[in-house]
C-alpha cells in the first residue's frame, strides 16, 4: 500500500491576494524605502523594536528584553515577509499615513512606529 505524505509548511510567504486594510491616505513605502529598511531599527508604541540588518537578517525585542529572531524578504505586493526561526512566519506592510510610519499586519491591525 501506498501512502502519500503531506507536509505543511507555517513559513512566511508573501500573502497571495492580501487586501491590506488600508485607510484613505495611507501610502505604502517605495522599493526604495523597503530596501532602505537594512540597517535600521524601528521603535513601537509598546517599546518593542524591529530590527532589520543587512543580508536579510532580523529580531524582534519585545519591551521584556526577550527577542525573537527571523530573516525577512520584500514581496512583489511590498510587503515585508519575516521567517521566524521557530517555523512562524508573518507579512506586514509598512505605510505612511500623513508623517506616520505605520505596520498594518495581515488581520489589518495598526501599529504605528515612534518617530525617530
Amino acid at each position: 500500500m501506498r501512502y502519500t505524505v503531506l507536509i505543511l509548511s507555517f513559513v512566511a510567504t508573501p500573502a497571495l491576494a492580501t487586501d491590506w486594510a488600508t485607510k484613505p491616505g495611507d501610502v505604502p513605502l517605495s522599493p526604495q524605502e523597503l530596501d532602505a529598511l537594512a540597517g535600521q531599527t524601528l521603535t513601537f508604541y509598546d517599546d518593542g523594536q524591529s530590527r532589520y540588518s543587512a543580508g536579510g537578517a532580523y529580531s524582534y525585542t519585545y519591551a521584556s528584553g526577550e527577542s525573537a529572531f527571523g530573516t525577512y524578504t520584500i514581496a512583489e505586493d511590498g510587503s515585508v515577509c519575516i521567517a521566524y526561526r521557530n517555523g512562524f512566519g508573518r507579512c506586514d506592510l509598512y505605510v505612511r499615513s500623513g508623517e506616520r510610519l505605520i505596520l498594518i499586519d495581515e488581520n489589518g491591525h495598526r501599529y504605528p512606529v515612534r518617530p525617530e
